[in-house]
């Protein structure tokens, strides 16, 4: 805070003497979070100069609004105008990682230059560019006023902010603070009025010039000897910032500025400036409020990760320590949270799977904590947290280690449900898009007591909230009717009447036995795999790539031809059939364009995170895939999707469709294509009732998908003739 500094006793600083301008700007920066800086000539030298303040004040969420003349040093004039029309934004500087801040800024070289720009281009850096009107003359102003959100510091000077007019003798500064006497606060008044005119572009005495305008500072053009100010070589730089920073008053606080920076280095923090979301923070809220226990029940895409990771943060802030064991179904998310983790400032992350050598680090933290305030995350699949190996490290963490359950749902799977009432740690979190387990009660029995929660569950933040408040982006619905050919309605037909004998038409449901369990897998595959698919899908394929020129963005959902469940009971296909689904429809893609580059995204494909950063720059085009892509895994841009699949599983469309409705900022809507494939049937057909349910089902995810989407009244008129023939509405299915 701006009253809490030891400013000078004088209220001015002067080169050379005990009071120096750079420790005045040192102290702004660091003590504040608005800089308003009315200049004649700026340069970029003055940033570097002050790299540590800089550092300092941009990492926690600072803003300079500039306004200058229009001279300038040939690296700032470019570095601004790459800014100015966001060239640089494409590079990326966390300004949350003060270190590495201080680092680049502390440089003067091209990345200090490409940072400037990506300052400039994500607005937080902002400038005007004045020259009087009518006049040969410059802006030649030299004044500033820090802001810390409730006090204020002007000052004016004698001196550019330049590395010349902050290292030079002769220069002084003079300072006028908010908390004082009345004469300060005229004199902050009106510098701040004036300051605004320039910046809202009202004072008609200037005119405000585009980055054309601006003029390079060129000696032979420009005979002030002012413009050496700007023209400023590396070496000379660095060896007047050596000799400023010699003084044992700039020292101390440079050094105290250092030793903050370190250790906010290695603190934990949001990664993002502006703080959790306000559903994030009450999510925090309610957990705590029901004794650190609960589900948090979250669209795909609305940051579960990013929440849960807050909590164990605010843990963190109560006492001065973290220790999280996280849960996840997959090794691909394993390596999501830990890259969460990371942003977020944790140490000590450990991943636990079959292919890492994970134990010696567990048991030394593990011994540690109860000695010392030891803090650490430890990451671990489904797969290896039953395993007794694990089990043996895991009973003895301390009891207020915080256990995350992602894709919660998983932890009623018989191999977990059975440790859960044996589970130790005290503080618990679930998170899921879809919590509940379809047809086991036992497992959702399970996690709600595990959990202390049930439906509603303690939070909930649903697709249409997302869609509402702009966390996910809206998007426009396009099923597509399927129709199976003679030969696969005959199968169909075939297996639906073996059926008939289990199926009870007053319940609507079937018999549990083995026989009933095989004969609907096997109509399932003809759903699964009916021939049509590939035509509409291609017809789809063409349309898109004539709209756009280009299929970059796309997920596919190929059909499950051979889902994992399926190897129980079906025998193998012969080698002709074999041809994976994947493969086919993957051919189907590439033969749309030479341009077109598909790759496949499977529990097999190696380098899968590369295969995503390519994805979402848009080096690959298209991924197929078939479930690898159901929990968790980000998919940055994802804009358009097609769902060949035929999924009545709400856990997979649901999940599926969030990856699709992700935000990016060059993304207006999504847009999803969805097969659905409907038997040809009528009222007279013995085998009616059962394809009643069937086209039921299959409705249920079409009124789901198209309830929420931007052009909702067309699916109706699609399936109007359908409806009639079965009998069904619409409105039933959204009640």
């Amino acid at each position: 805070m701006l009253t809490q500094v030891l400013w000078s006793e004088t209220r001015d600083y002067k080169t050379g003497s005990e009071n120096e301008p750079i420790e005045f700007y040192l102290e702004g920066l660091s003590n504040s979070t608005h800089f308003d800086l009315l200049l004649g000539y700026f340069s970029s030298a003055a940033v570097n100069l002050l790299a540590v303040g800089f550092a300092t004040f941009l990492s926690k969420g600072g803003t300079v609004r500039l306004v200058i003349n229009h001279i300038l040093s040939e690296k700032d004039k470019i570095a601004i105008e790459k800014g100015l029309i966001e060239e640089s934004s494409k590079g990326i500087f966390d300004i949350t990682d003060i270190a590495k801040l201080k680092n680049i800024l502390n440089e003067y070289d091209h990345h200090f230059f490409e940072c400037l720009s990506w300052l400039i281009a994500n607005k937080k850096i902002t400038l005007k560019i004045i020259r009087p009107k009518g006049k040969k003359g410059i802006s030649h102003y030299k004044s500033g006023i820090f802001s810390d959100g409730i006090n204020r510091v002007a000052y004016k000077a004698s001196c550019n902010f330049t590395l010349f007019g902050l290292s030079e003798n002769l220069e002084e500064l003079e300072t006028f603070f908010s908390w004082e006497d009345g004469r300060s606060n005229i004199l902050i008044k009106t510098q701040t009025e004036k300051f605004e005119k320039y910046y809202l572009e009202t004072d008609d005495s200037v005119e405000y010039i585009d980055i054309a305008g601006i003029e390079i500072a060129i000696m032979h053009m420009f005979g002030n000897k002012d413009i050496n100010e700007l023209i400023v070589q590396e070496k000379e730089l660095f060896n007047r910032k050596a000799d400023l920073y010699k003084s044992s008053k700039v020292k101390k606080i440079a050094n105290k500025l250092n030793k903050e920076i370190d250790k906010i280095s290695n603190e934990p923090r949001f990664p993002y400036t502006e703080g959790p979301r306000i559903y994030q923070v009450n999510a925090y809220k309610n957990w705590k409020q029901n004794s650190d226990k609960g589900i948090f029940a979250m669209a795909t895409g609305t940051g579960k990760t990013l929440t849960a990771l807050n909590c164990i943060l605010n843990e963190y802030k109560i006492s001065n320590s973290y220790r999280a064991v996280i849960i996840v179904p997959t090794t691909a998310l394993l390596d999501q949270w830990k890259a969460e983790c990371k942003r977020f400032n944790f140490k000590n992350i450990i991943c636990v799977s079959s292919v890492v050598n994970w134990e010696e680090n567990f048991a030394f933290l593990n011994t540690a904590s109860h000695f010392i305030n030891t803090s650490f995350v430890i990451i671990v699949t489904y797969a290896s947290f039953y395993k007794t190996k694990f089990q043996s490290h895991f009973k003895n963490l301390p009891k207020d280690t915080v256990l995350i359950g992602d894709e919660v749902h998983n932890m009623g799977s018989n191999s977990i449900a059975r440790l859960l009432p044996s589970i130790h740690l005290e503080k618990r979190i679930g998170l899921s898009a879809t919590p509940n387990r379809k047809f086991d009660e036992t497992g959702n029995l399970a996690i709600e007591q595990f959990f202390n929660d049930s439906f509603p569950f303690i939070f909930s933040y649903s697709m249409k909230e997302a869609i509402d408040n702009n966390i996910l982006c809206p998007y426009k619905y396009f099923p597509h009717i399927v129709r199976l050919t003679n030969a696969e309605m005959e199968e169909y037909v075939k297996i639906s009447r073996q059926l008939l004998k289990y199926f009870d038409n007053a319940t609507g449901n079937y018999r549990q036995c083995q026989e009933v369990d095989i004969l609907l897998l096997k109509r399932k595959r003809v759903i699964h795999k009916a021939k049509n698919k590939k035509t509409i899908f291609k017809e789809i394929l063409k349309h898109e790539f004539e709209q756009k020129l280009h299929l970059k963005y796309t997920l596919v959902y190929v059909p499950e031809g051979i889902e994992s469940n399926y190897e129980e009971f079906d025998n193998l296909p012969d080698d002709e059939e074999n041809i994976s689904l994947i493969d086919e429809y993957t051919k189907i893609i590439s033969n749309i364009n030479n341009s077109v580059f598909v790759k496949q995204f499977t529990s097999n494909t190696p380098n899968r995170n590369k295969i995503i950063n390519d994805f979402s720059q848009g080096i690959t085009h298209v991924l197929t895939s078939m479930k690898c892509l159901d929990e968790g895994v980000d998919v940055p841009r994802a804009e358009l999707a097609i769902f060949c699949s035929s999924t009545g599983n709400p856990r997979q469309f649901i999940q599926r469709r969030g990856r699709i409705l992700r935000r990016h900022k060059d993304k207006t809507y999504a847009v999803i294509h969805d097969l659905v494939v409907i038997p040809s049937s009528s009222n007279a057909d013995e085998t009616y009732e059962m394809e009643r349910g069937l086209v039921r089902k299959e409705l249920e995810r079409v009124v789901n998908f198209s309830y929420l989407a931007d052009n909702k009244s067309n699916t109706y008129q699609i399936f109007r003739e359908i409806l009639d023939v079965y009998n069904l509405n619409l409105n039933d299915f959204e009640n």
